[in-house]
């Protein structure tokens, strides 16, 4: 009998132990995730990571929120360049691992324009020059998503209009160390493809047969922050400019010029939070889905051109109507 009976300390410790045991699943943590961080210029994979930690977030349960803010301005031969509107918004992203070890990042983007004089979100705009008023259309693209990997990423095909493949190369990228810590990371792109807006069929919001646009990007990092394991997102501040043409919104047809955007923006620890109210009332407008980023990995991912020829219809083109064109150039007298 007394083979069988336990005392009640050791009750109790068998009765720990197996609560324990059955415990430990619930209490056990997900394996960590992994990513170099000894700082080797050279080493792809440390690009790839050092990347993804400040585009996104390699946590796949988080999703990190940027932000952007700026002045569009409009470039025209022979006279001074115009600003034409401010430019906010957001994004929101996620990650997650492939097997090959590379990251998916998927990510939704809006951006809206805003009064110069009054700072008021835009619904309509008077273009000066046309002097007409146009029904503003902001940024909304969903998704927008690449994939980070050891080699260089492909440029974004934008539904199959872009059809550029460069060699494949290791994915390295243009860093170097700044001043009191920071490190600092210049990257950009230049294209050249098929409009989605051909002028056949878009006569005023196209801007030729081709998009020529280029964008370029530099963030300054804490060279800690880069080094930190704890990290899996590194927060940044930087700088976006584009060059693109005339907004199609604008109606502009194919006038010579161009749009110029120059903006800064950052990580926002506080997501939403930190959001102006404006831009979160706008955006929730169109639909909450713009105030998270996506759960699952999905396409195609397009430019606002692309989204633009999609979602929108082709404007009526006045009688007389012709694009407007930029001042005769200066001639100096005798």
């Amino acid at each position: 009998m007394k083979d069988v009976l336990v005392s009640r300390r050791e009750g109790l410790g068998l009765a720990a132990l197996a609560a324990g045991m059955t415990a430990m699943p619930a209490l056990a943590k997900p394996p960590a995730v992994q990513f170099r961080t000894k700082i080797d210029f050279k080493d792809p994979v440390w690009t790839r990571d050092t990347y993804a930690r400040i585009d996104a977030d390699l946590d796949p349960a988080k999703e990190k929120c940027g932000w952007l803010k700026g002045i569009a301005y409009g470039v025209r031969e022979n006279e001074k360049v115009r600003p034409l509107f401010g430019v906010e918004g957001f994004s929101f992203v996620r990650t997650k691992r492939l097997e090959d070890g590379s990251i998916r990042r998927m990510l939704r983007e809006i951006v809206f324009y805003r009064d110069l004089e009054t700072g008021r979100l835009l619904e309509t705009w008077q273009n000066p020059y046309t002097n007409e008023a146009v029904r503003v259309v902001p940024i909304a693209n969903d998704p927008f998503n690449f994939t980070i990997g050891e080699f260089q990423p492909e440029p974004p095909s934008y539904g199959g209009l872009n059809k550029d493949k460069p060699p494949r190369k290791p994915f390295l990228q243009d860093w170097q160390y700044g001043p009191d810590g920071t490190m600092i990371l210049t990257t950009g792109i230049e294209l050249m493809y098929p409009n989605a807006l051909q002028p056949d069929k878009w006569p005023r919001e196209s801007a030729g047969p081709m998009n020529r646009v280029s964008e370029h990007f530099i963030y300054v990092v804490k060279r800690a922050d880069v080094e930190n394991p704890a990290l899996t997102h590194i927060p940044h501040i930087g700088s976006w400019s584009r060059i693109t043409p005339w907004l199609p919104w604008m109606l502009m047809g194919q006038a010579p010029g161009s749009v110029s955007y120059f903006t800064t923006f950052a990580t926002l620890p506080g997501g939403i939070n930190e959001l102006p109210a404006d831009l979160v009332a706008a955006a929730r407008a169109m639909g909450e889905k713009w105030l998270h980023a996506p759960t699952e990995d999905y396409g195609p991912s397009l430019s606002s051109l692309e989204n633009y020829a999609r979602e929108q219809k082709p404007a009526p083109v006045p009688v007389g109507w012709s694009p407007p064109q930029p001042p005769a150039a200066f001639k100096p007298k005798g």
